[in-house]
């Protein structure tokens, strides 16, 4: 997995949302509006994250526009089992920082 995408989806502030938009898209391509539905998300929240990962080209889009649906790149859908096996592990390691030592 490239590094900037590591960066993106297990390091950053907006990392957790983000995973859950890759995961969400994988399963079922969708425009923002039913992805803030289906995430109980704010439509703008998931605007921005959906932005982050097009311009890191982790999704793209079928038609640019109001309603256009998004799903995981050709380069996502090809290391999607890397994003998978970092996932548990991304979230294990949050846990215990949050919970601190021994969480």
């Amino acid at each position: 997995m490239k590094r900037s995408w590591y960066w993106l989806l297990f390091s950053t502030r907006g990392s957790k949302t983000r995973m859950r938009i890759i995961e969400g898209l994988r399963e079922n391509p969708s425009n923002v509006n039913q992805l803030a539905g289906a995430l109980s998300m704010d439509y703008k929240s998931i605007s921005h994250h959906i932005n982050i990962l097009m311009e890191n080209g982790l999704i793209t889009q079928a038609k640019p526009g109001y309603g256009a649906v998004y799903f995981l790149s050709d380069e996502m859908e090809a290391e999607y089992s890397h994003f998978e096996e970092q996932f548990p592990l991304a979230e294990k390691s949050k846990k215990k920082v949050k919970g601190g030592v021994g969480a």
